[in-house]
C-alpha cells in the first residue's frame, strides 16, 4: 500500500537516500530542506511521487508554516521522520538567544509533530532520529541561558528528543507509533565529516533502519522505545530517558520554551 510520507532534512545524508528508497517502491515522499537549489537537486534524485518544501527548522515560525503547508495540501500522512539535525555550525545560537542544537534537534521535531497529528491515525508512524551520544539535560541550555560546546549541545539535544519521545507515546493511547532510533555511529554524513573530520561509513546502514521503523511489522508496536541500530536491535536509552519526573521536567521546559 502506498504511504505518504515526510521526511525532514532530506537534502542529503541518510535522509535522501532513505527518500530514494521509499520511493522506488511508489510511497509519494515529501522532502523537506532549508536549501532551495540543493532540495531542488533532492526532489529531481528522488523521483517518483515526490514534492519539496522549503523551511528553516532554527526559526519556529517557519516550522509552524510548513506544517501548515503540508496540511493545506494534503489530509493524511502516514509517516513522519524527523531526520534533519544539526552538530557543528559557524553560528550555533539563534537570532532569539537559542542554542541552535536544541532548536533543531528537539524543540522543532516536537513543534512539527504536534501540529501534523491531526494529519496521522492509529497505524501512522513518527521517527525520531536519536543518537548513541546522549547526555543528562541541562535545563537552562536548552532554555538558551547557559552556553554549551557543540558536542555537549548535540548530545544533550538527542536525549531530549528520545525523553519526549517517550513522553508523547504515553500519551497517544490511540497511536500513532512514536519511536526514537539511533540510525547508527559515524556514518558518513555531513554532519560527521564536518563534526568528526572522518569519511565515515555506508550512510545505507541509517537508511535500511528508517526504512524498516516507516514500514516493517517489527516496528508496528513499537511505540514507545528506543531502536540502537550500532546494536541491531530495541535497546535502553540513557538512563535519564526511562526516569519519569526528568522527562517530565524536560518535556515541561520545552512548552515553556515555546510558549515564549
Amino acid at each position: 500500500m502506498q504511504k505518504t510520507i515526510l521526511i525532514t532534512g532530506a537534502t542529503d545524508g541518510i535522509g535522501l537516500e532513505t527518500a530514494k528508497r521509499l520511493a522506488a517502491e511508489g510511497h509519494h515522499l515529501l522532502l523537506h530542506g532549508r536549501n532551495p537549489a540543493k532540495l531542488d537537486a533532492a526532489t529531481a534524485a528522488v523521483g517518483g511521487k515526490s514534492e519539496s518544501y522549503i523551511a528553516d527548522l532554527s526559526r519556529m515560525t517557519e516550522v509552524e508554516a510548513l506544517a501548515d503547508a503540508i496540511a493545506d495540501k494534503h489530509s493524511h500522512l502516514d509517516v513522519l521522520i524527523n531526520n534533519a539535525g544539526i552538530l557543528k555550525t559557524p553560528d550555533p545560537i539563534t537570532d532569539d538567544g537559542m542554542d541552535v542544537r536544541f532548536v533543531v534537534n528537539t524543540l522543532a521535531p516536537y513543534v512539527l509533530t504536534r501540529r501534523l497529528l491531526p494529519l496521522m491515525q492509529g497505524s501512522g508512524r513518527v521517527i525520531n532520529l536519536s543518537s548513541a551520544a546522549q547526555a543528562p539535560v541541562d535545563l537552562r541550555a536548552l532554555a538558551g541561558a547557559t552556553r554549551l560546546t557543540d558536542m555537549e549541545a548535540y548530545a544533550q539535544s538527542k536525549l531530549a528528543i528520545t525523553m519526549w519521545s517517550r513522553e508523547l507515546a504515553g500519551e497517544l493511547t490511540e497511536g500513532p507509533v512514536v519511536v526514537a532510533v539511533n540510525p547508527g555511529s559515524l556514518l558518513a554524513s555531513k554532519m560527521v565529516k564536518e563534526g568528526f573530520g572522518v569519511a565515515g561509513s555506508d550512510i545505507g546502514i541509517g537508511a535500511e533502519i528508517l526504512h524498516r521503523a516507516a514500514l516493517s511489522e517489527e516496528f508496528k508496536g513499537a511505540t514507545g522505545t528506543y531502536f540502537d541500530n550500532d546494536a541491531g536491535r530495541f535497546g535502553t536509552p540513557h538512563s535519564d530517558a526511562l526516569d519519569a519526573a526528568k522527562s517530565a521536567a524536560v518535556l515541561q521546559a520545552i512548552e515553556t520554551v515555546l510558549a515564549k
